[in-house]
C-alpha cells in the first residue's frame, strides 16, 4: 500500500488532519505525520499518533536516538505529501526556499508530489503575495487545493475553509491510482452509464433507480489512465466528466443499443455499466393517458439485450459486463459471464443503487473471483480498470 505524509501546520483547521489521518488509514494506506510546533498547540502529537500508529516528528532537533537522517528518509519514504491545512505561511515559506524547520525541509528535500489543501483567513487567501507564491510553485509541479466557502474562524462567512476532508482524500487518491498508470493508454474504450427510460406517453415512462455514478466515475478513471473513450449515457444528474473523446447523450433502451453498436467494432474495451431497461411498452401513446375508474394494462416488448449482443460481436474486445442482483449474486452473475461471453463482470447487490459506495465482486471465472469491501464508487473504478489484462 501506499505511503502518505501528511504536513499539519499551525492553522485553525488543524483539528481537521485528525479526520483526514483516520479516513486514509481506513483504505489500508500507510501514514505518517510531520506537525510544526504552532501545530502542536492546536491539536496534541499524541492524538495523530494515535490515529496514524506512527510517531509524529516535530523538532529537526529531536535528541531520541537514530541511525538516519529523518528529514531525507521521511521525503523519500513517501509516495504523497499532503499538507493540510497549508497556510499562508508555508506556502510562502517553501515559494521562497526557507527550511527552518522539520516540515519545510521534508518539502524541500521530496522529489513526491506535494499537495497543499489551503486554508485561511479570507484576506489572506486573496492576498496577492499568495496568488504570486501559488503560480510560481505550481510551475515546479506543486498541486494545490483550493479552499472552500463558509464560516471562518475569525467569523465571517467567506473563502478560507479547509476543504471537505472526504474531498481531500479523494483527491490525493485519485493521484496515487494514476500516477505512472498507463494501462490503458492509447486504448479505446467504449463505457455505458446511467439509466434508460421507456416512454409510455408524454409524461410516464418506465425505469430504474440507477444514478449513474459507477459508469461516471469509470469514464473519469478511465480518461485518467491514459484511455480514450466515448461515454455512452442514459439520464443522469451527473457532470460530463472532462477529457471524454465522446459524449452521447441518450434515453431509451434503442437508442442506447443503436449507439453502443455503432462504436464496438472499433473499440478495445468496452464496459457495459447501464442499468438497461429490458422490457419497454408495445405501444406508444402520444397523447397523456387519462385516468379512469377501470385498471389499466400495459403490454411490454422485450429491449435488445446491448451487452449479448456485443458478445456476439466480439472479436479482440475485452468486454466487461455488470451485475446487480438481490440474492445468488455469483450463481447468476456466473451465468451472465458464460451466457454473453464476458471476459469479467463485476457484481453487486442492487441495494447499493444510487449509494456513492459499493461493495464488489470481481468475476473472471468460477474459480477467480476477487471480493472488494465497501469503498467509494470513484476508487472502485480503478481496482476494476486495473483488472483488466488485455492480450
Amino acid at each position: 500500500m501506499k505511503n502518505i505524509l501528511i504536513g499539519v501546520t499551525g492553522g485553525i483547521a488543524a483539528y481537521k488532519s485528525a479526520n483526514i489521518i483516520s479516513k486514509l488509514k481506513k483504505r489500508g494506506y500507510n501514514v505518517k505525520v510531520i506537525m510544526t510546533e504552532n501545530a502542536t498547540k492546536i491539536i496534541t502529537p499524541l492524538a495523530l499518533e494515535t490515529l496514524s500508529r506512527n510517531r509524529v516528528y516535530v523538532d529537526m532537533w529531536d535528541k531520541t536516538p537514530h541511525f538516519e537522517v529523518e528529514h531525507i528518509s521521511l521525503a523519500e519514504w513517501a509516495d504523497l505529501v499532503l499538507i493540510a491545512p497549508a497556510t499562508y505561511n508555508i506556502v510562502g515559506k517553501v515559494a521562497n526556499g526557507i527550511a527552518d524547520d522539520m516540515l519545510s525541509t521534508v518539502i524541500s528535500a521530496t522529489v513526491k508530489p506535494v499537495y497543499f489543501a489551503l486554508a485561511m483567513n479570507v484576506n489572506m487567501y486573496n492576498n496577492p503575495i499568495l496568488k504570486e507564491n501559488i503560480e510560481k510553485l505550481k510551475k515546479y509541479g506543486y498541486k494545490f487545493i483550493e479552499a472552500d466557502e463558509g464560516f471562518l474562524a475569525c467569523n465571517v462567512n467567506a473563502k478560507g475553509r479547509l476543504k471537505d476532508e472526504e474531498e481531500i482524500v479523494e483527491i490525493i487518491e485519485n493521484d496515487l491510482n494514476t500516477n505512472n498508470n498507463t494501462l490503458l493508454k492509447g486504448k479505446k474504450i467504449l463505457i455505458t452509464a446511467g439509466r434508460t427510460e421507456e416512454p409510455i406517453d408524454p409524461v410516464r415512462y418506465l425505469s430504474n433507480r440507477s444514478s449513474g455514478q459507477m459508469g461516471y466515475s469509470l469514464a473519469k478513471a478511465a480518461v485518467k489512465m491514459g484511455g480514450q473513450v466515448t461515454l455512452i449515457s442514459g439520464p443522469t444528474n451527473l457532470e460530463i466528466p472532462e477529457g471524454l473523446k465522446e459524449f452521447v447523450q441518450v434515453r431509451s433502451a434503442q437508442e442506447m443499443y443503436e449507439a453502443a453498436i455503432k462504436v464496438f467494432s472499433s473499440v478495445d474495451i468496452a464496459v457495459a455499466c447501464a442499468a438497461v431497461a429490458d422490457y419497454k411498452p408495445k405501444t406508444y401513446s402520444t397523447e397523456k393517458i387519462k385516468k379512469k375508474d377501470e385498471d389499466l394494462t400495459i403490454v411490454l416488448d422485450r429491449n435488445p439485450d446491448i451487452l449479448f449482443e456485443m458478445g456476439k460481436l466480439k472479436k479482440n474486445q475485452y468486454l466487461i459486463g455488470f451485475a446487480a442482483e438481490t440474492q445468488n449474486i455469483i450463481e447468476n452473475a456466473l451465468g451472465k459471464l458464460k451466457k454473453k461471453n464476458l471476459d469479467m463482470i463485476v457484481a453487486n447487490n442492487a441495494h447499493n443503487m444510487q449509494k456513492k459506495t459499493n461493495e464488489i465482486l470481481i468475476i473472471k471465472d468460477k474459480n477467480n473471483i476477487k471480493e472488494l469491501p465497501e469503498e467509494s464508487k470513484e476508487k472502485l473504478a480503478y481496482s476494476i480498470l486495473n483488472e483488466i489484462n488485455l492480450k
